[in-house]
């Protein structure tokens, strides 16, 4: 007798293949990253390592005055600390994923497309609400909003340390948006939309932060953000909750928000550019980071002017479409009776002598019931 050996599943996918490099593409992540850490505490590596982690640009003399506030401008060595904030945020994006929003979707029972949906509008959601808590704190801090003039008075103003690191999560954010899509294996027709959203919101920050408009961006990027984040709460009640009531208010809240968010940006953007810089001295200087020229000014007004309209264009035919949608009675349509074919009224006779003679039999007691049938057997019987 032969003993069969137990069948053993691999559940491990081979190493290097696509589905390991999607399961583990956080721990292969966070590995690349601890090698920029370690760095740190070896002397010969740590400057290499420190390019790569801390902020640089520092435009303040400590020498002289050591309780000044440290400032920063841009240059090209940002680009190292937003390859290594790239990775962290990828990071901090599979945590949030497999630790909170994978949770709570198993509870939900979603269907693939709304699970979907949920997933994108929780990552955003978080992404949203930090950004502009962070952008908020830096507002009260350096007192922008009360001094709006200082928008174009100080320009180009150098940036405090909170600001700068600000402006390289947001860039390190849309940059991680492009590898997500395969990590979290983004179906084809969802492709083409989140590139497109990343790509706008890449492109946006990086204009700002390049041309030296951090301030005017902040403020623009928190009512944006706060716009975005209660858009993406009322459809995450929409999916959560079985209210009506709740979802018509989420939405009722979130959709009122969004469009004061777009029509501010663009009035603050034609105060600053067509009011604000054109009293300034006009002066094109990359050294010191000074792009106040009437084609910078006039091209920015333009381009976020109309890409504004066009979003709140599209949103509010949108909203006018599904509320028609909605006040639409529902018309139920009913087929046209079909008059039986031959054949069948054939059958339906044949069937309606058979269920009569039958029901003429089950009037009869049993006794008759048994006398008629043999009668009626007998001429079958006869004919064999």
């Amino acid at each position: 007798m032969v003993m069969k050996g137990r069948k053993t599943s691999n559940k491990n996918p081979p190493i290097f293949s696509h589905e390991f490099i999607i399961k583990n593409h956080a721990d292969i992540v966070s590995c690349v990253a601890m090698v920029f850490v370690v760095g740190l505490m070896v002397q010969i590596t740590s400057p290499w390592a420190y390019m790569f982690v801390a902020i640089h640009h520092n435009v303040t003399n400590t020498t002289e005055d050591p309780t000044a506030v440290v400032k920063y401008t841009t240059g090209g060595k940002d680009a190292c600390a937003v390859f290594f904030y790239f990775l962290i945020t990828i990071i901090m994006h599979a945590v949030f994923q497999e630790y909170i929003f994978d949770k709570l979707s198993k509870r939900l029972h979603l269907s693939k497309v709304k699970l979907s949906k949920f997933n994108e509008s929780s990552q955003l959601i978080v992404f949203y609400i930090l950004s502009a808590l962070w952008a908020i704190d830096i507002i009260i801090r350096e007192n922008i909003l009360l001094n709006i003039r200082s928008l174009w008075e100080e320009y180009p103003a150098p940036m405090s340390a909170s600001l700068k690191l600000f402006f390289i999560s947001q860039l390190s954010y849309w940059l991680h948006c492009y590898p997500e899509l395969y990590f979290q294996r983004i179906k084809k027709e969802d492709i083409l939309q989140r590139i497109v959203h990343a790509t706008i919101g890449l492109s946006f920050t990086l204009a700002a932060y390049f041309f030296n408009f951090q301030h005017l961006a902040l403020i623009l990027l928190t009512l944006h953000y706060v716009g975005d984040a209660l858009l993406h709460a009322a459809r995450l009640v929409h999916f959560i909750s079985q209210k009506e009531s709740r979802t018509k208010l989420s939405f009722l809240i979130a959709n009122s928000t969004y469009a004061f968010a777009h029509i501010t940006t663009i009035a603050l953007t034609c105060v600053v550019f067509l009011y604000g810089l054109r009293k300034q001295e006009f002066k094109f200087d990359y050294a010191n980071g000074n792009f106040n020229t009437p084609a910078v000014q006039f091209s920015a007004a333009v381009i976020i002017s109309l890409f504004q309209g066009y979003i709140l264009y599209y949103f509010i035919a949108k909203q006018i479409k599904r509320a028609r949608e909605n006040a639409a009675p529902v018309v139920v349509k009913t087929r046209p009776k079909q008059k039986p074919k031959k054949r069948e009224v054939k059958c339906m006779r044949i069937f309606a002598g058979k269920k009569s003679a039958l029901s003429e039999d089950d009037d009869l007691p049993e006794v008759d019931q048994a006398t008629k049938k043999n009668l009626r057997n007998r001429p079958s019987a006869k004919a064999k």
